[in-house]
């Protein structure tokens, strides 16, 4: 990286402007529509695993704008290709033909691993799970859908609809029956206490058992690694077993690979590929990390389910010219630069890391995850109780430390989410560990 950016103090509390904007945001922007930490943070540039705010403060990005900005902030390929692509069109629809889009679906269709594999784009993550909601349903003609508990698939009326997150679903009105299944979650719920097979084995017998007090459903929709949730998984393998079960009645499997694809895991390009054994899903839906930053969402589908609705459509914004020009040059950096690979190499060590950290607080009950998508989940010490509290204490002792990192977690949000840029080096992986020790001293008490 070779952008010149101003150097600022590494923390230090938001002054004036950030005042006013906050003022004026409250007073033209919805309510529900959070910011993060008491004192909220303009953010003005970045570069590399780093950004500033508008005091000139840096921080180290842990979180990349919800695990988007997947590359880098201002990678130089990707703001090259941005603003060559500008200088020529920025947009025309998808009535046109448009050279990027086929160019992008091409790499996209051939990476899936979907047989005869169509690609759709669209404008963000919850856009791209509705469109695969209404081709599901369409092909089966069932309004009926699984969904994982814990889960969230965007915020469209149709996916706040099968979203297993009360704290992300405000209506329960939906055009879809959704119907829970149990699985998404590890460590927590009835089957808990089970070997990995044993707990496999429970959720299969479950969802069978489901099955046969319903209609046939259209489809089972489910994150590998469930985002918001709290990055919780299941035992690799579940879904494999899931896919079984679905096979023999026709219902589709959607991966959502929203927060999960591009190689974030490090183990696997995609998050289903942990589930694979019984082949790839039907459909797959993605979006975030593709765009490093820019809009770009969209769905993978065998052709026959993906041609199966019988009248018009387009997409005014999906596939635009210059978005595509971005996902195409980030998707060509990242394989050259196997940022799967160092999401493993890093990110092995720095969970590792953290667990090791989390011994020293009664308050953490489990640093989870696989590669660069890690949660440390708090709890109030002595139980199993969310502690949402400490939770918003930490974030705010790792902001003040010069760190940015999220929040999750189901029943309650008292899960730390950390998922930095995929080239997040082990010395800046490193650094984070130790800033984000000094916050949990600062936030939770320690065992004696």
């Amino acid at each position: 990286m070779t952008t010149d950016v101003p150097r600022g103090p590494s923390r230090g509390p938001s002054r004036g402007p950030d005042k006013d904007l906050r003022r004026r945001h409250q007073a033209v922007l919805p309510d529900w529509l959070a910011l993060y930490y008491a004192d909220p943070l303009e953010l003005t540039h970045g570069e590399g695993r780093h950004v500033w705010d508008a005091d000139g403060n840096k921080y180290l990005d842990f979180f990349g704008g919800i695990l988007t900005t997947m590359t880098a902030h201002a990678l130089p390929e990707v703001t090259k290709a941005v603003s060559e692509q500008a200088g020529r069109i920025n947009h025309s629809s998808t009535l046109y033909l448009n050279r990027p889009m086929v160019d992008l679906a091409e790499r996209i269709a051939e990476l899936s691993g979907i047989p005869d594999a169509r690609v759709f784009f669209t404008t963000s993550g919850t856009e791209a799970n509705d469109t695969a909601l209404l081709l599901a349903t369409a092909y089966r003609r069932s309004n009926q859908i699984l969904a994982m508990r814990n889960s969230y698939h965007g915020r469209s009326f149709s996916s706040v609809g099968i979203t297993g997150n009360k704290g992300w679903s405000p209506t329960s009105l939906s055009p879809l029956q959704t119907l829970y299944v149990h699985g998404g979650v590890r460590t927590r719920g009835p089957y808990a206490h089970l070997d990995d097979a044993e707990f496999i084995a429970a959720c299969v017998a479950d969802l069978e058992d489901l099955l046969g007090h319903v209609r046939a459903p259209a489809a089972l929709i489910a994150e590998p690694v469930q985002g918001v949730g709290g990055f919780t998984s299941p035992p690799d393998g579940l879904y494999a077993a899931f896919r079984e079960v679905l096979q023999e009645r026709g219902i589709l499997w959607i991966a959502d690979e929203v927060q999960t694809g591009w190689g974030r895991t490090g183990d696997h390009f995609w998050g289903w590929q942990a589930h694979g054994q019984s082949g790839p899903p039907d459909i797959l839906t993605f979006a975030k990390g593709i765009g490093n930053g820019m809009s770009i969402g969209g769905v993978v589908a065998r052709a026959e389910i993906m041609n199966c609705l019988d009248s018009n459509s387009i997409s005014t914004f999906g596939g635009t010219q210059v978005t595509m020009a971005a996902g195409l040059a980030n998707l060509t950096y990242l394989l050259e630069h196997d940022l799967q690979g160092n999401a493993r190499r890093v990110g092995g060590p720095l969970i590792e890391r953290l667990r090791a950290v989390a011994a020293q607080f009664p308050g953490v009950r489990e640093v989870r995850g696989r590669g660069l998508m890690v949660g440390v989940e708090l709890v109030q010490p002595g139980t199993d109780l969310a502690d949402p509290d400490a939770a918003a204490a930490v974030l705010e002792a790792a902001r003040e430390e010069g760190l940015l990192i999220g929040k999750g977690g189901g029943h309650s949000t008292s899960v730390l989410r950390i998922a930095p840029p995929l080239s997040l080096t082990a010395a800046e992986a490193e650094e984070g560990a130790a800033m984000l020790e000094r916050a949990l001293r600062r936030g939770l008490p320690q065992s004696e």
